[in-house]
């Protein structure tokens, strides 16, 4: 379930103070994952650092950017409508220059020229942090190059998430190669950065109020095996900068999850007792077919494990139905385990048949109105698990992060167990003013399917049991 953002009215910056640029007026639309949104605030970033004015009106802007995602068909469907949306204020409003950055420009620039002529500027994903010079200087439409690129502590970037929390992308780029994936050609090879590097990031934005750090990379798990980097050792060091309340860990390889790395979570304080583990199916036939590389018996063992070492642990997991091939057994398979496995947390996908993917070619394509039917039946099941599963909390004392407000004046938080963008909201009724960042102590009073609902502390007569 994917959660609308809460506009940040205190956005950060990486850099230091510059003229202020005339007359040029800049908007940047981001879409697809939180990978592609550290893109946008390091593009968001060079801009600033150039003297442009940033908004967040696409009717104010001079000069339109859109930030695109091309993982599957459904993102890529809302990339066009999106370009097709800004081209209207090109024709009819004061734009003068449009921009499609990203994944969709990175895989299809060629097409893109060709079919939206529009488009005055495509940036891949390896030349987004030159942004400020491509638009002011260069005179080539297309910027597309083999994906090298990774930001450091050093780049000028601008947050855009509410004041509390922020993305540290700590890799880019995949080691995997799962057979229905674009990833590895979008992205490139597996590039960690250096752990002082991160380290002195999140240091930064400790500095500027930040609590909450979500660690990001297409597979979390691979961190530093390009580089002789162990993910273990890097989150013994971020637990040591002052500030930092809670240290989230998402995407990680259910293959690669170690016993190092189960027992530090379980330890360790600040890092959230949250696991994210795309396990994507359970039938090994088709796990295989899709060059994933573990079986069943892996998974539910690494599932016991989990909920054995880490009290309370929060499990979200994605799967994807309607692959080619999957039968009604193997689909039964994967309804039966949802039911067993109970996951907090639950998204499914629908097969996105992508060219350039050995499963592209794969024979036994299912039709698109049988994978929606499935999916709905696994959402329709996970719908019931983390309603039920959500009630064992009535009455429970959490710490939350504060995001934002409410038009009906609640406020908009998180527990440790909620990640941003992908999980549900805890709703919070506060007799005293909280602003974003704000980690006030509530009482959970009732649920909903997804969401909570809570009162802060001091308001309630709460004995503990």
């Amino acid at each position: 379930m994917k959660r609308t953002r809460v506009k940040n009215t205190s956005s950060m910056d990486t850099e230091h103070p510059v003229e202020q640029h005339p007359r040029k007026k800049v908007c940047v639309v981001t879409l697809g994952c939180a990978r592609n949104l550290v893109d946008s605030e390091v593009m968001l970033g060079s801009l600033k650092k150039a003297g442009y004015s940033l908004t967040a009106e696409r009717k104010d802007a001079d000069i339109l950017i859109v930030n695109t995602c091309g993982f599957i068909e459904d993102a890529k469907e809302e990339s066009i409508e999106t370009i097709l949306e800004l081209a209207e204020y090109k024709k009819r409003g004061r734009c003068r220059l449009l921009v499609v950055a990203g994944c969709m420009s990175q895989r299809y620039s060629k097409e893109l020229e060709r079919e939206i002529p529009e488009v005055d500027l495509f940036v891949g994903t390896d030349s987004f942090h030159r942004m400020a010079e491509l638009i002011s200087t260069d005179t080539e439409k297309s910027h597309v190059a083999s994906p090298d690129y990774i930001y450091d502590h050093t780049t000028p970037r601008i947050l855009s998430t509410p004041r509390g929390h922020a993305y540290v992308k700590i890799a880019e780029g995949c080691v995997n190669r799962c057979s229905y994936c674009v990833i590895p050609d979008i992205r490139g090879r597996l590039r960690s950065r250096p752990p002082e590097s991160i380290v002195k990031e999140v240091e930064f934005l400790s500095e500027q109020g930040v609590k909450e750090i979500n660690l990001i990379a297409q597979d979390t798990t691979s961190y530093g095996v390009d580089r002789g980097y162990r993910v273990e050792t890097l989150l013994r060091k971020l637990t040591g900068v002052e500030g930092i309340e809670w240290i989230r860990l998402l995407y990680l390889y259910p293959g690669r999850i170690t016993d190092e790395l189960i027992t530090l979570i379980a330890d360790e304080p600040k890092i959230c007792p949250y696991v994210d583990i795309p396990i994507q199916h359970i039938n090994e036939r088709i796990l295989k077919l899709m060059n994933r590389h573990y079986r069943r018996k892996d998974v539910m063992e690494l599932i016991d494990r989990l909920r054995r070492a880490i009290p309370g642990v929060v499990l979200r997991t994605t799967l994807i139905v309607g692959f080619p091939t999957e039968g009604r057994e193997e689909f039964q398979e994967l309804v039966s385990f949802v039911k067993d496995a109970e996951f907090d947390r639950l998204g499914v996908f629908t097969y996105s048949r992508e060219e350039g993917t050995p499963a592209f070619h794969m024979e036994g394509q299912i039709p698109e109105g049988l994978k929606q039917e499935r999916a709905h039946i696994i959402m329709e099941l996970q719908r019931e698990i983390s309603a039920r599963r959500n009630t064992h909390l009535r009455g429970r004392r959490l710490k939350v992060l504060v995001d934002g407000v409410t038009q009906d004046g609640l406020y908009v938080a998180r527990h440790s167990g909620q990640a941003p963008e992908v999980d549900g909201i805890t709703l919070v009724s506060s007799e005293r003013p909280l602003s974003a960042g704000q980690m006030p102590e509530v009482v959970i009073t009732h649920t909903d399917d997804y969401d909570l609902h809570a009162v802060v502390v001091s308001q309630v007569n709460y004995q503990a049991s």
